[in-house]
């Protein structure tokens, strides 16, 4: 798949994750390369963002298996954020499916 679109929807799958539940960084990277083939590093920056933004938050807990993980808890504000980003990739991809489906002028 295309680098670009991967690039565009990361942010999106980050906070859909973080909606559902508090995750460390690994964490993250592990649920969404389970569907969604991406470099590891490239979520890092990502969370640098949203949590620079206001969108999350962090915390740390301890680990069975080591040091301290830092956990990433999504904002009142990041939950508002991505409502919003919601619904502009729902019509984003309506309008590019829509494109898709249109007949051919040959």
């Amino acid at each position: 798949m295309n680098a670009q679109f991967k690039k565009g929807v990361l942010e999106l799958c980050v906070l859909v994750l973080l909606d559902k539940q508090d995750f460390y960084g690994y964490e993250l990277i592990k649920r969404i390369t389970d569907k969604i083939e991406i470099s590891e590093g490239s979520v890092y920056p990502v969370l640098r963002r949203i949590l620079k933004q206001g969108y999350c938050t962090t915390y740390l807990r301890e680990s069975t298996e080591g040091p301290s993980r830092k956990y990433y808890h999504l904002t009142e504000e990041g939950k508002d954020y991505l409502l919003d980003l919601e619904e502009a990739y729902q019509n984003f991809t309506q309008g590019v499916n829509s494109l898709m489906k249109e007949e051919r002028n040959e």
